[in-house]
């Protein structure tokens, strides 16, 4: 599914109250620190993500992320990068996931706005509102619209051979219990994230465990000085 062509009435609109959609929040500032309002926190990396059309959205990948979703406005390099996730201690042995981070440059952000897609109803916009991408099976996925094509056809394949099962349940479950025995490093017995390759592609998609679970996150591209695009980020757990 192509990008959606925004009107120019939109496109003004936007313009008028994108100081609106920001975040106060410097997120590469956050990856740099130790901690976090009182919290210890780390950096967890999560493997590689693979953007081949350069056309991205983000996604419950379990419950959301259908053939017919759109990407972001933002187009972002086609390329390979490294996927991060903060992670905050909160307890002995006890982990959460703050945010997950695509970097693409090494400039600095100055600013971040949320990610759109171009059918938001941006007339009812407030400070400090956000529309975010909602979240029903405690999973959160960056993909390039290519990667999320090769994933429906996996899974539409899966459910064929499959058709009583659940794929959590029945398939994903034991790769994410695997992945907690490979690398326990943040993660609870079960598994709290994974980056699976998609069979007979060269495409992963990562799944990763959003905060505390189910609810509406928000998505922010950084820009620098320059107004040129640095990363993308994630926001599970809001950072004050």
């Amino acid at each position: 599914m192509r990008k959606i062509q925004v009107s120019k009435e939109w496109l003004q609109k936007y313009q008028e109250i994108k100081h609106l959609l920001t975040s106060s929040v410097n997120y590469a500032e956050c990856f740099e620190r130790k901690e976090i309002q009182g919290a210890e926190i780390f950096v967890l990396d999560m493997g590689e993500v693979t953007f081949p059309s350069g056309e991205i959205l983000v996604r419950d990948p379990l419950v959301w992320l259908r053939r017919e979703e759109k990407p972001y406005l933002q187009s972002v390099p086609k390329e390979t990068y490294r996927i991060k996730t903060l992670v905050a201690k909160l307890e002995e042995d006890h982990y959460r996931y703050v945010a997950t981070r695509v970097q693409f440059t090494d400039q600095v952000p100055v600013i971040y706005y949320e990610a759109l897609t171009g059918d938001e109803d941006i007339d009812t916009v407030e400070k400090d509102s956000y529309f975010g991408f909602a979240v029903d099976a405690g999973l959160a996925t960056i993909v390039d619209v290519e990667t999320k094509n090769a994933y429906c056809d996996f899974e539409e394949s899966w459910y064929k051979e499959n058709p009583d099962k659940n794929i959590y349940d029945d398939f994903f479950a034991a790769i994410f219990a695997q992945n907690a025995i490979e690398n326990p490093l943040y993660q609870r017995e079960g598994g709290d994230w994974i980056n699976f390759k998609i069979p007979n592609t060269d495409l992963s998609i990562p799944m990763i465990q959003s905060g505390f679970g189910d609810g509406v996150y928000p998505v922010y591209f950084g820009y620098d000085k320059d107004n040129q695009l640095c990363d993308l980020v994630v926001e599970y757990i809001y950072l004050e």
